[in-house]
């Protein structure tokens, strides 16, 4: 399967979905997904980021759950699956599977060896753990639920960090925004915008609160955010 590769990490080998730019050598942008999985959503994702030049690379967080979790964001079944693995999942564990598929991307023929992470909701979290626990070369969060609960080990953060949140996000409520913004607030690497009158998922493909103009706010602040990072 040209469109996945093997992760081999610490603790099992897991799968990825990755999508390759025309050109190499290329930087790297590991994707992480939400409750739904590598599912068409975070796929097209990847694809995008692939279109933009760098190499994309979905791991599967779920895998020591049920590998090859794809569902989707407008069933309310696989909502509630997804719920159910999402309260089940290993945040430590998940943490380090990222690190790893980064050590694994950074090394695949054709990457420049710099690599970002990026990641929605629970993806989002991953990315601020993997960022402030084991370093990347940058990172970017869509909405993070819980973010706030480790803000503890936020004098970890090395990583040029982008963080986009909702104002009216359903899952991370206004004084959880503002105690993420002002553990953030002396970091001069990070960056912090607020979406007024968007909730949560407003960036993300076939989301229930999409919204077109917001979303291309939030997307191309990514895009210069990454370029810039990873040259």
């Amino acid at each position: 399967m040209n469109d996945h590769i093997a992760i081999d990490g610490r603790d099992g080998v897991f799968a990825a979905y990755i999508a390759r730019p025309k050109a190499l050598s290329a930087s790297a942008v590991i994707v992480l997904h939400e409750v739904f999985g590598v599912n068409a959503d975070i796929r097209k994702t990847c694809d995008e980021l692939a279109e933009q030049g760098f190499i994309a690379v979905a791991p599967d967080l779920f895998w020591r759950q049920e590998p090859g979790v794809d569902l989707s964001v407008a069933s309310e079944p696989d909502w509630q699956h997804g719920l159910r693995l999402y309260q089940a999942f290993d945040r430590d564990a998940g943490a380090r599977d990222v690190k790893d598929a980064a050590n694994a991307v950074a090394k695949l023929r054709g990457c420049s060896g710099k690599v970002a992470v990026m990641g929605f909701c629970l993806g989002g979290l991953m990315t601020f753990l993997t960022a402030v626990r084991y370093g990347v070369d940058a990172a970017v969060v869509y909405h993070g639920g819980d973010t706030e609960k480790y803000l503890g080990e936020v004098d970890g953060l090395r990583a040029p960090l982008l963080m986009h949140l909702a104002e009216e996000d359903e899952f991370i409520s206004k004084a959880a925004q503002a105690e993420i913004k002002a553990a953030l607030a002396s970091k001069p690497n990070a960056t912090v915008y607020s979406y007024p009158g968007q909730h949560h998922a407003f960036a993300r493909h076939n989301g229930a609160h999409y919204d077109a103009a917001a979303a291309a706010l939030a997307n191309g602040r990514t895009s210069e955010f990454l370029h810039q990072q990873l040259r």
